[in-house]
Order: structure tokens, then sequence, then C-alpha cells
């Protein structure tokens, strides 16, 4: 199965950015979707963004469109998160999580395989 690690997170300004790493290894990363997801604390986890397979299709919530973009590159077995334009409310530790998903559309609804450990992310107000 694949591994993952994130890294990237740390302290930055409102409206500063971060560019978050989910680093993969194991079994092929080209055949998972990759999916970020956060937690704040005394909150649920939820979704924050996701990619398909090849890199050619993404997904956000809402409350990151515009300010977030995920990409990937399976040549160096890696997923990343650009979060510009940082709020207080972004604060949380964020997560990537691979799953055997391939149709974002249904993408609420997949399983996970796959977990990091997470990365902090901290926007001071």
């Amino acid at each position: 199965q694949v591994q993952l690690v994130e890294s990237g997170g740390g302290l930055v300004q409102v409206g500063g950015s971060l560019r978050l790493t989910c680093a993969a290894s194991g079994r092929t990363f080209s055949s998972y979707t990759i999916t970020w997801f956060r937690q704040a604390p005394g909150t649920e986890r939820e979704f924050v963004a996701a990619i398909s397979r090849s890199g050619g299709t993404d997904a956000y919530t809402d409350s990151v469109k515009g300010r977030f973009t995920i990409s990937r590159n399976n040549a160096k077995n890696a997923m990343y998160l650009q979060m510009n334009s940082l709020k207080p409310e972004d604060t949380a530790v964020y997560y990537c999580a691979a799953s055997s998903g391939y149709n974002l559309a249904y993408l609420r609804s997949f399983d996970y395989t796959a977990w990091g450990q997470g990365t902090q992310v901290t926007v001071s107000s």
C-alpha cells in the first residue's frame, strides 16, 4: 500500500501563503486519487481538495476556492496544496489521504486506504 507523509505546515500571518507537500512511498502513486482534509480543534474533519490520478481534474470545498490549488507530480511521488490568502479559519491540521476511487463526482463517498500523520497550519489574526 501507499504511505503518505505531509510537510510544509507552519505559522503564517493572515493573507500569507504556505505550500503543503504530501510525499508518497510504496504502491504506485498514480494509482490513487489524493485528497486533502483538515481538522481544527473541536471540529469534524472536513474535505479541502482532491486531485485525480493523472492530475487532470481537481475539486475544492467552497471555502477555499480561488485561494487553494491542488497539484501532483507522479514522477516525484508527491502531491501539493498551495494555500494563498490564508485566513484564521484555515487554521487546522492538514492531512492527505489516498483512495482507489477514480471519479471525483463521487469523491465524498470514497474510502481512504492511507492517511498521512498531518501537518499543522496556523494562521494568526
